[in-house]
């Protein structure tokens, strides 16, 4: 199925909510199969930015924000780390809301999607320093800024070679 097989407001709606339900469920998944824990924040890290960054990207603030927020909390609650699923579904919240309302801006440079990107890894990292910080200490959270910072690296080099592919398909 195809946005351009879907026709009236309802149907382009109707779309939109499954695609959404859709990345929230690929971003868990793929989250889950590749998780490695941090003992020192006890934390981990995951694939779950990948996620949030291609459906920002693709489908606006709106999803981004969904998909960041929801993926988060239902990765942290089934991954055994629920001390931090209502900060991941706040920080991954507002990274993909973020990264969302950066890379659907009015001009769109070359640089607009890259630049979304990094201060969408920003957000999460200091998001996570705060979390590590009231959760354990601020040295949990100096800690852990290394891992976030990776994780975000990697989840956007993978949206760097998704995004384009998946693009004239939704």
């Amino acid at each position: 199925m195809d946005r351009k097989s879907v026709g009236g407001s309802a149907s382009k709606h109707l779309f939109k909510v499954i695609l959404t339900a859709m990345f929230i469920a690929a971003t868990v998944a793929i989250s889950r199969f590749f998780i490695i824990p941090v003992p020192m924040t006890h934390g981990n890290v995951n694939l779950c930015d990948a996620g949030i960054f291609i459906s920002a990207i693709l489908l606006g603030p709106v999803v981004g924000g969904v998909v960041g927020g929801a993926s988060g909390l239902l990765l942290d609650l089934t991954s055994g780390y629920t001390q931090y699923m209502w900060f991941s579904l706040i920080v991954h919240g507002a990274e993909g809301l973020i990264v969302g309302l950066i890379a659907h801006k009015k001009v769109d440079t070359k640089w607009t999607k890259a630049v979304a990107v990094i201060i969408g890894i920003i957000v999460m990292v200091a998001g996570y320093f705060v979390a590590d910080s009231v959760l354990y200490t601020p040295y949990a959270g100096f800690v852990g800024i290394g891992t976030n910072l990776l994780q975000g690296i990697v989840g956007a080099v993978i949206a760097y070679f998704v995004t384009p592919r998946l693009k004239g398909r939704i």
